[in-house]
């Protein structure tokens, strides 16, 4: 049936009243079906769909009294509206009728525009039940499924639901939460109320469209799960809020995890590591430790192989590390599974839970390095690396998670320090160590500003000639409080800080600039020359090609008398770029030395594919020439290496006359040592140069 606005049924005993109203709501949009008498209006809505009756009370056989209680058995008065029509308008037939079920009436006469009135009100009543009662259902269902918790919040009474949804979700049933507003808030971090509050009230007042915030919520076994809270406020025709629902999802996971390795996160761990420092008052929990890792030369792969290469490397020891907690946890027979979790860079962190003493966590770093020790496969690479791990225990006293890993840390960097590949664990000692090279890195950045440095210069000999070939610049800190410090106490520090470039910048122009004073007071047979150290760090700064061009142009020094000297340490972590701006700086005229000789791993094969001019053999080998047959040979070997490669090579340490006698019986170029001069000042060398000494 065509319905138009409406499907209605007219039922009336009258001929005439019926065929007016039927043309009446015909012409106004409406179907209106008439049916004269109650047993016809009874077969009409079995066989057919109407929207409303319109219902005469007063009929023969069948009345309307009768035909309503008929509709009401099978047709609710929200489905079926029915709007009686009486001759008698406050009888108490109309009484009875809308206490029966109907909905509305009219009076005989019809005034045909009260009866469509009403008519379309009920009609539009129906349909707003009826949208209301498919949203209802649809918001059950939606309940039911949704993954996300549910709230409704009466602003008015402070009353709120929670469905069981967001109750499982902090692990607790239905029944065992009270449906109030301190059930939320009260188990909000404490670190996060105060932005929820705010974020809430921005949204009461009009300043956002809709409220959303991310913080965290206690779950039923203490510990704080990642929250996404969301909501839209419903406003009376004041504008004020009186109502508002929403939603809340667990986002822990996408908030702790690591986007690259999967691993949890530092906000995961922390978090972790908080809520096992406040249950340390259980006995299964009397000593646990925390195990910071990071890898050894990580920068070479990066360097060498590209990120992509070395982000494959970080994901590969990410599955290792996590198979070793398992095997951690089933060797050691523990309760519970120690955590790894990542930091950030190459750098991981281990929660190890429920151990006896401190054996138990050197043994889990001690494997952990074995099972990182064989080698990841990238693509075609064979990559080997090596991890350094600082451990620090619970029974220091520790009571706030970053204290914890910055002992934990310090002993890692503690590790490096002392060859890499190793592990230690914090003591005290390590404390007031590292709050000193704090103290000591607060002073050297004052020294930069002040030119505390001073520029120190130690001859080097021809041992051909016994005459002065050159000096190495070397520098030396100015302490105020301390008096002179030699490289071995502030260089280190230097390179970490960054600080090392200004400085070696300062010591490459000072150095350039008395040499060419040197070069210009002192007629010699052969010009001076000056060795600098270069770091990995000045190698790589921006600009260095540039600087030395400038200062080179500036003094007016040849450029194969600046003998620039870098270890064989700098080649191992830098090797391509390095390699690169070697090539670039040679191609000026700029000569190289290979500093340290023989105390690094280097391979080989950088003396052949290197422009290198000097080996420097280190004073340890120098020192112990004259101790036996074999210490002797093994400078000999580096000098006909040198030799073979068609290098020079310049012996430090040099002390006594018997180390000279040696190496001159070795054929060897130069030798520098406290037999010819300790460093000496610009005065003290100038000094020396005049008198043209002779050994």
């Amino acid at each position: 049936m065509a319905q138009g606005l409406g499907a209605l049924l007219i039922v009336d005993d009258d001929p005439a009243n019926l065929v007016l109203l039927c043309r009446y709501l015909e012409r106004r949009g409406y179907t209106a079906v008439a049916a004269a008498g109650g047993q016809a209006a009874i077969e009409e809505l079995r066989h057919q769909v109407f929207d409303l009756v319109l219902l005469d009370i007063s009929m023969p056989v069948l009345d309307g009294i009768a035909v309503l209680k008929i509709i009401r058995t099978t047709h609710p008065a929200a489905q079926l509206p029915v709007i009686m029509v009486s001759a008698l308008q406050y009888s108490e037939t109309i009484v009875e009728a809308l206490t029966l079920g109907a909905n509305d009436y009219v009076t005989k006469p019809i005034d045909f525009p009260v009866a469509l009135a009403r008519i379309q009100n009920q009609l539009l009543r129906k349909q707003a039940e009826e949208a209301l009662r498919v949203s209802e259902e649809r918001y059950a269902l939606a309940m039911h499924g949704a993954k996300d918790g549910l709230w409704d919040w009466d602003l008015r009474t402070e009353s709120i639901y929670f469905s069981p949804r967001w109750k499982t979700m902090l692990g607790y049933s239905d029944d065992e939460l009270a449906n109030t507003c301190e059930t939320w808030f009260t188990r909000v971090h404490p670190e996060d109320r105060q932005q929820l509050d705010r974020t809430l009230q921005d949204h009461f007042i009009g300043e956002t469209a809709h409220f959303e915030y991310e913080h965290r919520m206690m779950h039923q076994d203490g510990t704080y799960r990642w929250v996404l809270s969301r909501g839209l406020a419903i406003r009376d025709i004041q504008g004020q809020p009186t109502r508002m629902a929403g939603s809340q999802t667990d986002i822990t996971e996408r908030k702790v995890a690591d986007g690259l390795t999967g691993l949890p996160n530092r906000i995961w761990f922390t978090a972790r590591l908080e809520h096992t420092l406040a249950h340390l008052h259980q006995p299964k929990n009397a000593m646990f430790a925390v195990l910071l890792l990071d890898l050894d030369r990580f920068q070479v792969i990066n360097d060498s192989l590209g990120h992509a290469a070395g982000d494959a490397m970080l994901i590969a020891l990410s599955r290792r590390l996590e198979a070793s907690m398992v095997g951690v946890q089933q060797h050691m027979h523990l309760d519970v599974t120690p955590t790894v979790a990542r930091l950030g860079g190459d750098e991981f962190i281990i929660l190890l839970e429920a151990i006896q003493d401190v054996s138990a966590a050197t043994a889990v770093a001690a494997y952990v390095q074995e099972q990182l020790a064989s080698p990841v496969i990238i693509g075609e690479h064979e990559v080997f690396t090596t991890a350094s791990i600082g451990i620090a225990l619970s029974g220091t006293g520790y009571t706030c998670s970053e204290d914890m890993v910055r002992d934990a840390e310090t002993a890692m960097y503690r590790a490096k320090t002392r060859g890499k590949d190793r592990h230690e664990v914090f003591d005290r000692r390590m404390y007031r160590r590292a709050v000193t090279l704090m103290q000591m890195g607060n002073d050297l950045r004052r020294a930069v500003e002040r030119q505390e440095f001073r520029v120190l210069y130690q001859p080097i000999i021809c041992l051909r000639s016994g005459r002065m070939a050159g000096f190495e610049a070397l520098l030396r800190w100015q302490h105020p409080q301390r008096g002179v410090l030699s490289p071995a106490e502030f260089i280190p520090l230097a390179e970490e800080t960054g600080l090392i470039v200004p400085m070696g910048s300062w010591v490459l122009r000072v150095a350039c600039q008395q040499l060419a004073q040197w070069q210009q007071k002192f007629d010699m047979p052969y010009p001076l020359s000056v060795s600098v150290n270069l770091s990995a760090k000045q190698l790589l700064q921006d600009g260095l090609i540039d600087h030395v061009e400038e200062v080179l142009g500036e003094t007016g020094l040849a450029a194969h008398t600046l003998k620039l000297e870098i270890t064989e340490s700098v080649l191992i972590e830098q090797s391509r770029s390095v390699t690169r701006i070697i090539d670039r700086l040679h191609a000026l005229g700029v000569q190289f030395s290979l500093d340290d000789f023989g105390t690094g791993y280097a391979s080989l094969s950088y003396l052949y594919h290197l422009p290198l001019h000097i080996l420097k053999i280190d004073r340890s080998f120098v020192s112990q020439m004259n101790a036996g047959r074999k210490q002797a040979e093994i400078v000999r070997t580096i000098m006909v290496l040198a030799h073979n490669l068609g290098l020079d090579v310049v012996a430090e340490g040099v002390e006594t006359p018997e180390h000279l006698a040696a190496l001159r019986a070795l054929k060897g170029e130069y030798g520098q040592g406290y037999l010819f001069a300790k460093p000496l000042n610009a005065s003290d060398a100038t000094t020396l140069l005049a008198a043209a000494p002779q050994w």
